[in-house]
């Protein structure tokens, strides 16, 4: 019994093997884990199968499966699924990779775009190292409380008044 490299903590076996083997993904985020699984595993066949024709014109799988077979595989993070589920046919799965190469320790940060076709999904396209949104945090100030300029005097004494 060996887990599954995609994170489910379930034997690979009963995870994403069937998958590799020629089961559908029944969702976006499972044909995720199940391409994860498959860069670990060098299932390169697996990863062209599952783009969408116009995705596979730029796909070279010698030079994928060589760059996955340099990585040494971490974790898959999943942060977020919008849509994507088996009533759906379309989906984005947010993921982040985890994975060392060159004795560097690197994060793939992808929001990956997904499309059902004949009820199966494939990988569309990628928008890497996304931009996150930006939180801004404002501490507003009482009246009576201690003055941010650092005084020590009491703010409506000091920088308030």
């Amino acid at each position: 019994m060996s887990l599954c490299p995609c994170g489910s903590r379930q034997d690979y076996d009963d995870c994403c093997a069937p998958f590799h083997n020629g089961d559908i993904a029944p969702t976006a985020e499972k044909l995720m884990r199940a391409r994860y699984a498959a860069f670990e595993k060098g299932k390169t066949d697996y990863l062209s199968d599952t783009l969408t024709p116009e995705s596979r014109a730029d796909f070279d799988p010698e030079e994928t499966a060589k760059w996955a077979a340099s990585a040494n595989w971490k974790k898959l993070e999943i942060v977020k699924t919008t849509g994507g589920q088996e009533g759906d046919d379309e989906g984005t799965v947010e993921f982040k990779a985890y994975f060392k190469m060159d004795a560097q320790h690197q994060v793939h940060h992808e929001i990956s775009t997904f499309t059902k076709t004949d009820g199966a999904w494939f990988y569309v396209s990628g928008d890497m190292n996304p931009k996150q949104v930006q939180r801004i945090v404002l501490n507003k100030v009482g009246r009576n409380d201690p003055c941010t300029c650092g005084s020590g005097k009491k703010y409506k004494k000091c920088c308030g008044a």
